[in-house]
C-alpha cells in the first residue's frame, strides 16, 4: 500500500486536524502535546518548531528523538484497522497517535491513555 501521501503531508497542516478533534470533545491542546511528547519523546516547544517550519509528517516521526517504549501497548483499530498489526513500521507510528487522539477524544484518563 502507498503511505507516501501520507508521509509527505505536512505536519502543520495534520496537527490542526488532530487538535479539532480532541477539543471538539472538551480536551486541551495540553492534552494532546502530552499524548505527542509521551509518545515521540518530543519536548512541545519542538512540536511548536515543527508547526512552523515545513516538517513533513513522516519526517516528524522519523526524527522523533526518543520514542516510548511503551507504545508497543498501543491496540485497537483505527480506521478498520489493528495498529498493532501495520506492517510498515512508520505506518504503525502514525497509527499509534490516531489512537491515542482516539482515546483522548473519547474522554479516557490521561494515565490509562499514556499506559502507566
Amino acid at each position: 500500500m502507498g503511505y507516501e501521501k501520507v508521509y509527505a503531508m505536512s505536519f502543520a497542516k495534520v496537527y490542526p486536524l488532530l487538535a479539532a478533534k480532541a477539543e471538539k470533545k472538551g480536551r486541551t491542546l495540553d492534552e494532546l502535546n502530552t499524548v505527542i511528547c509521551w509518545l515521540t519523546g518530543y519536548h512541545t516547544g519542538e512540536i511548536e518548531d515543527a508547526l512552523r517550519k515545513p516538517v513533513a509528517y513522516g519526517e516528524f516521526f522519523q526524527n522523533a528523538p526518543m520514542p516510548n517504549p511503551n507504545r508497543r501497548l498501543i491496540t485497537g483499530t483505527v480506521c478498520g484497522v489493528r495498529v498493532e498489526e501495520v506492517e510498515e513500521p512508520l505506518m504503525r507510528e502514525i497509527r499509534y497517535l490516531d489512537k491515542l487522539v482516539d482515546e483522548l477524544a473519547k474522554g479516557k484518563p490521561m494515565e490509562k491513555i499514556l499506559r502507566k
